[in-house]
């Protein structure tokens, strides 16, 4: 599974051509989180039906085009209205995805150089993810955590739930340290049928026990995708004055000098980063980085792309083994 690192110049040139991106700061303006999700997947859509990705979509949901005989109690109107063709959806119970979204509540998430903070950018995706799947007719449920598990709903595609978890992401990030083990150990006890997992952290917490818990998610079957998200002031340090600072995880203060901190941080922060991408590469967990300045339809376009490229090889493995 591919890993991405974006920035807003390493947009895919064929969506970003096909209208006009959707700026995270007009985007965060907005104060209701399920009305920017929705925003969000409209100009999603939008961009892939004028982009060379037309054909994208209606292969990720599992539609095949409409023949005579068909029954046409089944035709997905919403699709034909995007794409003025008919489609019919595949009722395969293995078309029926169940999707956990697992967000990072704790307090390193509550900073933001960008005039939001990483955790409203985070919550923004978690929840345009939600509301994609949701319109697909897929099971989706989220797990908010920070050093404790704070809010959990389990997958459902029924009325009602997506404005349950809208709420759920709503809740402020105020949260001491990340603890990765608790949120991934409960899925993988709780959740017993094959799904599909997605991370959405910062990921600034020791990584000792990460590889072990993502091999315990993907032995159970589930699919896993990371998206790890900074703001771009993280990626740089540029601190101006030397100063005293207080570490929002663990309120401790700490006296740093800019020139002697900024290469010790980029050292070990790139470091960590790579560990991360090292572990995500070993067990084919999707892997994407994210600055809070991209635009989220991209991320939209990720989080297609992996599950195209996840169900490909599937077919693949199916057909080998006849």
């Amino acid at each position: 599974m591919a890993a991405t690192t974006h920035t807003p110049d390493s947009a895919p040139a064929t969506l970003a051509n096909s209208g006009s991106l959707i700026d995270p700061q007009t985007l965060m303006a907005i104060k209701n989180l399920e009305m920017r999700a929705k925003i969000v997947v409209q100009g999603f859509w939008n961009g892939i039906h004028r982009s060379p990705y037309h054909g994208f979509s209606v292969e990720f949901t599992e539609y095949r085009q409409y023949t005579p005989g068909d029954d046409p109690r089944y035709l997905d109107w919403r699709l034909y209205a995007r794409s003025d063709r008919y489609y019919i959806k595949k009722f395969e119970d293995e078309t029926n995805l169940r999707c956990h979204l697992i967000v990072d509540n704790s307090r390193s998430m509550d900073y933001g150089s960008t005039g939001y903070t990483k955790a409203e950018y985070a919550n923004t995706l978690a929840a345009t993810l939600a509301q994609f799947l949701f319109q697909q007719g897929d099971g989706v449920g989220l797990l908010t955590f920070d050093d404790e598990i704070r809010e959990y709903l389990p997958a459902r595609n029924r009325t009602g739930h997506l404005r349950h978890l809208m709420l759920a992401l709503e809740s402020p990030a105020d949260g001491k340290a990340t603890n990765l083990r608790l949120p991934l150990q409960r899925i993988a006890q709780i959740v017993r049928k094959r799904g599909l997992v997605v991370i959405v952290s910062d990921l600034l917490a020791p990584l000792e026990d990460l590889e072990r818990d993502l091999v315990a998610l993907t032995a159970c079957g589930h699919e896993v995708m990371i998206f790890q998200v900074f703001d771009p002031s993280e990626m740089t340090l540029k601190l101006e004055h030397s100063a005293i600072y207080l570490d929002v995880e663990t309120n401790q203060e700490l006296y740093i000098d800019p020139e002697f901190a900024r290469k010790s941080y980029l050292k070990k922060f790139n470091e960590h980063n790579e560990a991360v991408e090292a572990i995500c590469r070993k067990l084919g967990v999707g892997f994407h980085r994210y600055l809070t300045d991209l635009s989220l339809e991209l991320a939209l376009f990720d989080f297609m792309r992996d599950r195209m490229e996840r169900g490909k090889k599937a077919k693949g493995g199916r057909g080998s083994r006849n």
